[in-house]
């Protein structure tokens, strides 16, 4: 009887049924297509964090450099005796990245021994500066800075001619082949060849990054020098932002430096999300001075596009998600209140003839429950839609992080005045700079919230009506015509 006459009523009055239905089902909409479109910026927001820091590596452990220590790479570039004139030369340096002191690896294992932490891993990045050409021809008199020497000025009638300097200048991370899964090679995926094996913690191998493979023409079984040293290319990685352009061996790095038992940063994964602060602070602890970065002190730090519609999201889009659901289940109940008082004659009639008011309340909120178990779907359904149509016409969005960096790959060209350009302008800092797409992303649990909220606003709507037809009299009711 109870359902029955719920389906009658709604039938009878379709017209005012399916508009209450579409009220509540395009607040339903606004609220999936928001907290979708927050969802896939939070992901995106993800994304840029694995592709900047490593997948499942929640803390970075640096130490900056004392003031004073490192200083410019040195070339040796004077001939040592005239007749050098005018000769080709060819130097290589290899240095830790500037502005990063060195960690024992002591440390690492300290950090990995420490409650909360489930791996820590250390990692070695460098900077390699090849410099090629001829060493500078002196005419003229003998007097003035010896030949070849950079930033001197000539004092004398003598003349230096200096060739064109080429400096190549990329950079490097140590990998630690033991536990890849943290780490600076964790977020590349190996595109063609392999990745390292346990085996080759001192291997002469490398993994270089696409782009710079593509800019140096370099292939899976091709060979690299790096330090005057040959290295064979075993495999090509790409990711969305590049933490370098070639990887080797931690060990390897390590020697090629000069650095035994060195590294300049730790990768670390804790236990659980939830002690990440606790084990930031043991990390601060036993590292006295050391830089601990979380995931989330990166996510302050990034900007752009990304960092803007994140901010959207969260403000905005959650504002504009609550009052269009308030403004539905306010047109709701309106609607609902409307209904009931062109209904006066009915109920008043129902009263009549024995119905109780209880009765009459939950018939209100039966034909309630049922619009809005309605206009629940029909939300979720233009919800869904609409996220769909978000995530193909949304634009690419991009975050930057800055970052004092290694010079990245690429080779310069230097003129021959003494006194232009030196090779201190190669070792510039960047900033990671990483493009996503946005992808709205509907997720059962928010279809679950969607069908709740779509319910609970019908319950309120019905609840209002059931409350002033509940208040009716049957006297008063009956005297009224409908």
């Amino acid at each position: 009887m109870f359902l029955t006459y719920i389906y009658r009523e709604l039938r009878r009055r379709h017209r005012q049924a399916i508009l209450t239905s579409l009220g509540l089902a395009l607040g339903i909409c606004l609220v999936v297509v928001v907290s979708a479109t927050a969802g896939g910026v939070r992901n995106a927001q993800t994304q840029v964090l694995h592709t900047l820091y490593g997948v499942g590596t929640d803390i970075t452990v640096s130490q900056n450099a004392t003031q004073g220590s490192g200083g410019p790479a040195q070339f040796g570039m004077n001939p040592g005796s005239p007749d050098q004139q005018g000769q080709r030369f060819s130097r290589d340096r290899i240095n830790s990245t500037s502005g990063l002191a060195l960690i024992s690896d002591k440390k690492v294992t300290s950090i990995a021994n420490l409650n909360g932490v489930s791996a820590a891993v250390g990692g070695l990045t460098l900077s390699s500066i090849h410099m090629s050409g001829h060493f500078a021809q002196v005419t003229g008199g003998t007097s003035g800075p010896p030949a070849g020497q950079f930033g001197g000025s000539v004092t004398s009638t003598a003349t230096p001619s200096q060739a064109p300097i080429k400096i190549d200048a990329f950079s490097i991370a140590g990998v630690d082949v033991a536990d890849q899964s943290i780490g600076p090679l964790s977020s590349a995926t190996i595109t063609s060849g392999r990745t390292f094996s346990m085996s080759e913690t001192d291997a002469k191998v490398v993994v270089v990054d696409s782009g710079y493979a593509k800019q140096n023409s370099l292939a899976v079984g091709d060979t690299m020098k790096i330090g005057g040293v040959k290295f064979t290319v075993i495999g090509v990685s790409k990711s969305a932002s590049a933490d370098a352009n070639v990887y080797m061996p931690l060990q390897r790095a390590q020697t090629l430096a000069d650095e035994k038992g060195k590294v300049n940063q730790v990768y670390v994964k804790a236990t659980s999300a939830t002690l990440i602060t606790q084990v930031k602070k043991a990390i601060k602890a036993t590292v006295p001075g050391a830089t601990v970065t979380t995931a989330q002190d990166l996510a302050n730090q990034v900007s752009g596009s990304l960092s803007s519609a994140s901010k959207l999201a969260n403000q905005l889009g959650k504002w504009l998600a609550i009052a269009a659901l308030v403004a539905a289940i306010a047109v709701a109940s309106l609607l609902m209140l409307s209904a009931v008082g062109r209904r006066v004659r009915e109920f008043g009639t129902l009263k009549a003839l024995g119905w109780r008011s209880r009765r009459i309340v939950s018939q209100v909120l039966g034909e309630a429950l049922a619009m809005g178990v309605a206009g629940g779907i029909a939300g979720i359904g233009l919800g869904y839609a609409g996220a769909q149509l978000i995530s193909r016409l949304s634009p690419s969005l991009q975050a930057t992080v800055a970052n004092a960096g290694f010079p990245r790959g690429g080779a310069t060209t230097f003129g021959g005045s003494p006194g232009g350009a030196g090779p201190s302008s190669a070792m510039r800092g960047f900033a990671h700079t990483v493009t996503v797409n946005l992808h709205a992303v509907v997720s059962p649990a928010l279809l679950a919230v969607a069908i709740a909220l779509a319910i609970g606003g019908a319950l309120i709507a019905g609840a209002l009506g059931g409350w002033r037809a509940a208040r009716l009299s049957p006297a008063d009711a009956l005297r009224r015509v409908d």
